[in-house]
């Protein structure tokens, strides 16, 4: 019998890649997506901890990564024995840890949110009267307690591809434009970029905003999240002056370097079932991990039906 096989990608991989995916989106879409995928094989073009997402909510598929290199910075810095000692010292409060983090990780967590979702489910827990730790990323942390008043005590751990984004080559890049300009900027990039945008989402938040656009039609738009998704937003309005936000003087070129180990070869072997499989995580480790990403798809499919 012929193996049914569904290729996942982020909006971060190479456009070759997307092209070759039955779905693409940001990490709720995928998530969703792989849960209820029939599937014999999920290949997921994506990073480590997306593959794993996609095993612990279908664990009867066969999960592949097409290179076991692409992990994420969010992961690498966070040492999961030093976190949950972290934990620890604050037993009354509530764990929401982002998806960009190992399963490891998110079984040591309460809730697991995404950047989509994180503003939502994080009022619903101060609404409740709870009190919040938040990890891993420090900067979109930071930019909640800074929008918000919130007061959680935050995991030190950043992404190495929005973390290079700075105000002081913004404000070039602003300098240099002399008519109308905007700024849409992903949570993970540091707080004084993060305030000078004009708008702050997901990446599927930023691709919604550039889509509804209908503002100058010769504004300058810069974009500070990784590279991948100014293909999608430039199919979407071919018609804008889209630039990715600057990291220096007269830089835009700004990629994660593990979402571009998904090369065209590799997520061919995938399909062929070569690469790696995420057949490591226990059963024990895999339940204790849905739960708190079950809490965030109950909580979102209800929210955003």
């Amino acid at each position: 019998m012929t193996k049914r096989v569904v290729t996942l990608a982020h909006y971060y991989t190479s456009p070759e890649i997307q092209q070759m995916a039955d779905k693409v989106g940001d990490s709720l879409e995928l998530s969703l997506y792989a849960k209820e995928a029939q599937a014999d094989i999920i290949v997921f073009a994506g990073v480590r901890f997306m593959a794993e997402t996609a095993k612990i909510l279908n664990p009867q598929a066969d999960v592949v990564l097409p290179d076991a290199g692409s992990t994420c910075s969010l992961v690498t810095q966070t040492d999961v024995a030093a976190l949950t000692q972290w934990r620890k010292r604050y037993p009354d409060h509530v764990h929401v840890s982002y998806i960009n983090s190992s399963a490891e990780h998110k079984a040591v967590s309460d809730w697991i949110v995404t950047s989509r979702n994180v503003d939502d489910i994080i009022a619903h827990l101060y609404a409740e009267g709870k009190k919040v730790i938040f990890s891993p990323d420090r900067n979109m942390g930071g930019y909640l307690n800074y929008q918000y008043d919130y007061d959680m005590p935050l995991w030190s751990a950043v992404c190495e591809v929005h973390d290079k984004f700075n105000e002081t080559a913004l404000n070039e890049a602003f300098d240099a434009v002399p008519g109308e300009k905007y700024l849409i900027a992903h949570p993970e990039s540091p707080l004084p970029v993060l305030k000078k945008a004009d708008y702050v989402g997901s990446t599927s938040g930023m691709l919604n905003w550039v889509k509804n656009y209908q503002g100058g039609a010769k504004a300058v738009i810069f974009v500070a999240t990784e590279d991948g998704i100014l293909y999608n937003m430039g199919l979407a309005r071919p018609d804008l002056d889209l630039r990715q936000a600057p990291i220096y003087a007269g830089c835009q070129c700004n990629s994660c370097p593990f979402m571009k180990m998904n090369t065209v070869e590799a997520v061919k072997r995938a399909q062929q079932g070569e690469g790696l499989h995420i057949d490591y995580l226990s059963p024990e480790q895999m339940d204790a991990a849905r739960l708190p990403i079950e809490r965030m798809l109950e909580f979102s499919q209800r929210y955003y039906a």
